[in-house]
This record gives structure tokens, sequence and C-alpha cells, in this order.
């Protein structure tokens, strides 16, 4: 069991996991922990503390809350131990809370096959998360990076269950049987705007003709993209396919942007209205909706 705070954020970042720092920046009288203790929370771990009980109940609670906004953000919020949080220390806690959000690619790779090694190898380097799917233990690569999961499963098809909406899914499967299976199920019974076929002209066309004899309609067909990868990328090795697929890929536009979260970092009127210990200050500046929403500010 891992317990340091240090090795929690090494451990989150390379596996893409979102993750919330909180320190203890500032005390003052009595209070369970000195200033600059640490602990890191995930939507279902802690590591380390900073002193336990209800301050330390309320301060989880309230980093899976910014965790759920998935946006990269600092907070800081001001802790009376008696008349806020319940305790009996009598003192005061300032704490910091450093939001990183989960990576902002979540991949699904169907087959483990030259091509996908070459696209592994390259998304593993990105701020991904990949999940590589196939049936045959023996192809996968002997070391993966932290941020590859890999699931060998003898029916790949199991594996969309665990698909959220927003995942980007890339069918690269060595069997055109399989890679209808894994199309036709995407496109009848999930919502993911995101996939893209490993193929030829050829395969492309017949695939469209059979997805509407079997029922899909025009608007799900636009889901999908046949073949996959950056066309301006031309040459037929593995990894030359690979390039074109990935820079397709990154170059799709992301969901967060600094228009949705157009104010970055702490304000200095909250870093002194917190220090101070205005409650009532630190509430108006608080501009987030979990803000104005959480029964603990």
């Amino acid at each position: 069991m891992m317990h340091r705070w240090q090795q929690a954020i090494s451990q989150c970042h390379d596996q893409g996991d979102a993750f919330v720092i909180v320190t203890v920046i500032g005390v003052s009288g009595s209070t369970p922990r000195e200033g600059g203790s640490k602990m890191i929370v995930t939507q279902t771990d802690t590591f380390d503390t900073i002193g336990g009980g209800q301050l330390e109940f309320l301060t989880t609670q309230r980093a899976r809350q910014l965790i759920v906004k998935g946006v990269l953000a600092q907070k800081l919020e001001h802790y009376p131990l008696s008349s806020k949080v319940g305790q009996c220390c009598g003192g005061a806690v300032n704490m910091l809370y450093e939001i990183f959000p989960a990576a902002a690619h979540q991949v699904a790779i169907f087959g483990a096959g030259h091509v996908a090694q070459a696209v592994v190898k390259i998304l593993s380097e990105c701020d991904c998360r990949i999940s590589w799917v196939d049936s045959r233990p023996e192809i996968f690569p002997l070391q993966l990076a932290p941020n590859v999961s890999k699931q060998c499963l003898q029916t790949p098809e199991e594996f969309l269950d665990r698909l959220t909406p927003n995942a980007d899914v890339l069918i690269l499967t060595h069997d055109h049987a399989l890679d209808y299976r894994l199309l036709l199920e995407l496109l009848l019974h999930t919502d993911i705007e995101s996939i893209g076929l490993i193929g030829s002209a050829t395969k492309a066309k017949r695939f469209r003709q059979r997805l509407i004899h079997d029922g899909v309609s025009e608007q799900a067909l636009g889901r999908y993209v046949c073949p996959v990868g950056d066309t301006a990328i031309k040459g037929k090795l593995p990894m030359e396919v690979a390039v074109s697929i990935c820079a397709q890929l990154l170059a799709k536009p992301q969901t967060a942007s600094s228009k949705d979260n157009p104010r970055r970092g702490v304000s200095w009127r909250e870093i002194k209205s917190v220090l101070n210990g205005d409650v009532s200050a630190s509430r108006s500046v608080a501009a987030d909706p979990v803000s104005r929403s959480s029964k603990q500010e």
C-alpha cells in the first residue's frame, strides 16, 4: 500500500488519473497538523493525511467535488475547526486545493498488431489514458507505459460497455469480421462521436453498405471515419500509418478550453481574505458553481 503523497502524485500523473493536492498552507491555534502537510485525493482513494477527523473528511469531499468539474485550477478555503468543522481543537486551517484533471484524451484501441503498437508508442508519450484491447495475450509488448492499460479479452466487444461517451475509439484489428462487429455495436448502442477504422477505400465502401442494411442511420454514419488517418501523411509502413492516425486524433478539438475557464489561478483578493481568516469575503470571491452550492463553505 502506498501512503506518501510524493509517490501518489507520480502514480496519478503517469496513469493520467485525476487528482487533487491538498496542502495546509497556514494554521492558527491548535490544529491536527502543521502548515505544509499534504495529502492526495482521487475519486476513489486518499494518500497521506492532513490530520484525519472531520477536517480530512470534509476536505476529501470538497476535493472530489472539484475533480468532477474536470478543470485545471487552484482554490483556497478557510476552515475554523470549531464552528465550521465541528472539531474541538479550537484553531483554524487555511487549505490550498490544486486540481489536476484526468488526461485530456481517453483512447480505446482495439487490436495489437504492428500499426496499433506504433500508435500506442506515440500516444503513450501524450496526455492520454489508453485502454488497449486484444484477444491474444502473446502479442502485447512485455513492458507497457504507465498510462496504457492492457485488456486481454476473448470477446473484445465486451469492453465497449466500459467506454465513456467522450472516449476516442480506434479499431485497428487483424480481423475484418471483428472490425465490423465493433463498429456496428458502437454506432447502434453508444453515443461515442470519435471512431476511427483502419482500412482501404474498398473496405470503407463495403462496410458503409452493410451498416445501412443493418439499420444504422445516416446521422450515426457520420460518427466514424474510414480510412482513419490524416491523408496528407503518405506512406504505408506501420509507423507512417500510425503517425497519420495520431495526427488526426490529436488535432481533434478538446471540449475544455480557456473560454470555459476564463479565471486562471487564485486572485490576490482571495488569497488575502483566506489568509486573514475572513470567511465571508472568501465566500463572496468564490465564483465557481461548486463553491456556491457547497454546504462546506
